[in-house]
Parts: structure tokens; C-alpha cells; sequence
């Protein structure tokens, strides 16, 4: 029994050393995204207007609209997972956590250098926690949600979400600009390269587990 429970346990410590250190990066590449203040990503426009207009951390604004729309889950039907709950709280704890530590950028040359950075981090704590398999954050699990409730394309819904969610958060007051363009145009091969790399498999098998979790992403 001990033989077959030690490579079990260390698969399973492994998945979620994986889950939560790529959540925790996903809030500090965000956080650096606000720092550089060059744009953010969709959602975090979102979050950024709204912090705006209530004086409440970007973080916490963070884990409240994960709660929202992890309870648009229920009306359809979706199932969510330990990685999905802990998305809602780690991140924006995080993301916190980094802006209080990161002094403000100077200059456009550091904006720029600290953006690539947070776009690249950003795509590594993607394909780190979603590789993990502990279920999806609560917005994509929305997002796949809906394409099955809808019929449409993923890729169609993705696109009207987060077109929502930029306008919206840009009315707030979030800040939406160049980072904003690079973000959604380096983001997916850059989750795709990462979710490969980081893949993992009860058998080891990582080749196989990164094609299933790349083509996964690929229509989003």
C-alpha cells in the first residue's frame, strides 16, 4: 500500500504545488500589468473601473466578481472544482499583495519592460494552474457554460464576453491601451506553449497531456 500511496501523494502535492503557484503568479503578472500602466487585460479593466468607482483594492473587486460569476455557474449546470473556488481568492490576494510591494514605474522604457513582463508571466501561470487539472477558473468555466448552452462557438462567446467586459470596465475608468492589444494578441500561443510544458499525467505521459490541454485552449 505505501509502494503505490508515495508516487500518488507526490503526483497529487505536485498538481497542487502547480494549482496555487500559478494562481498566486496569475495575481502578480496582473498586479505588474496595473504597475506598468500601459493597459490591462480584459477582465482587469473591469476590475480596475470598478475599483475606480468604489474605492475598494483591485484585488478585493478581483475576488468578488470571481464570486459573482462562479454563482452564474448554477443556472448552468457547471460543476466547479478545487482550482475554481481557489481561483476566486488566491489571485486577488496576490495581486494585492504585489501592489503593495512594487514601487511605481518611471518612464516609458521601465512601462514597457514591466509589461512584456506581467503579459509573459501572466501566460505561464495560465498554462501552470490550468495543467493541474483541478477545474477552470470561474470565468472561463462561464465561458464554456454558455457555448454549451448556447450552441455557439467558444471562440464567439469568449469574443463577446470580454468584448462586454472591456467596455464596460473602460467606462469605469480602467485603463485600456496598448497592454490591452498585446495582452489579447500573445496570450493564447503563450498559454498554449506554457499549458505543454507544464502538463501533467497520472502515467508521467507529458507529451500526451500537453496536446489534450494545447487543443483545449486553441479555439478560445
Amino acid at each position: 500500500m505505501s509502494i503505490t500511496a508515495g508516487p500518488r501523494g507526490a503526483h497529487v502535492t505536485r498538481r497542487l504545488s502547480q494549482l496555487y503557484a500559478g494562481l498566486a503568479l496569475y495575481g502578480a503578472s496582473s498586479a505588474l500589468l496595473v504597475v506598468a500602466g500601459l493597459g490591462l487585460e480584459p477582465w482587469g479593466v473591469l476590475h480596475q473601473g470598478l475599483a475606480e468607482r468604489t474605492g475598494i483594492s483591485i484585488g478585493v473587486v478581483s475576488i468578488i466578481i470571481g464570486a459573482i460569476v462562479l454563482l452564474l455557474w448554477i443556472p448552468l449546470r457547471q460543476r466547479p472544482g478545487l482550482g475554481t473556488v481557489s481561483n476566486v481568492f488566491v489571485v486577488g490576494l496576490a495581486m494585492d499583495g504585489t501592489l503593495a510591494l512594487v514601487p511605481e514605474v518611471r518612464g516609458l522604457a521601465a512601462q514597457a519592460g514591466v509589461m512584456v513582463t506581467g503579459i509573459v508571466l501572466n501566460g505561464l501561470a495560465t498554462g501552470l494552474y490550468i495543467a493541474a487539472r483541478f477545474g477552470p477558473g470561474p470565468r472561463d468555466g462561464l465561458m464554456t457554460g454558455l457555448h454549451r448552452h448556447t450552441g455557439r462557438s467558444i471562440r464567439l462567446v469568449r469574443t463577446a464576453i470580454e468584448v462586454a467586459v472591456v467596455v464596460t470596465g473602460f467606462l469605469l475608468g480602467g485603463s485600456l491601451g496598448v497592454g490591452t492589444v498585446l495582452y489579447a494578441l500573445a496570450i493564447g500561443p503563450l498559454a498554449q506553449f506554457f499549458l505543454r510544458l507544464f502538463a501533467i499525467t497520472e502515467g508521467g505521459d507529458t507529451t500526451a497531456a500537453g496536446r489534450t490541454s494545447g487543443q483545449a485552449i486553441l479555439p478560445q
